[in-house]
């Protein structure tokens, strides 16, 4: 398993431009982008063991993660 953040830039490096600009034009992308990062943040630190936490609960962050992966792909890809 990796220990590597996965960052929205680095999910999407086809991207990183339009989420900048996204980040600073549309209120709900910027809102998006920054929950995202804030549990990206949380599973890194349960993944790395520096907060550890349950397995079940770890699950349920990575399936957060997946969720708000889908919300925020179809925002770039249009």
């Amino acid at each position: 398993m990796s220990h590597t953040p996965n960052e929205l830039n680095e999910q999407f490096p086809e991207y990183v431009d339009k989420i900048r600009d996204l980040k600073e034009s549309d209120p709900h992308f910027s809102r998006l982008f920054d929950e995202y990062h804030v549990l990206n943040h949380k599973i890194h630190l349960a993944e790395t063991d520096v907060k550890p936490t349950s397995d079940f609960h770890l699950e349920n962050l990575r399936k957060q993660r997946l969720a708000m992966l889908d919300q925020i792909s179809p925002i770039l890809r249009e």
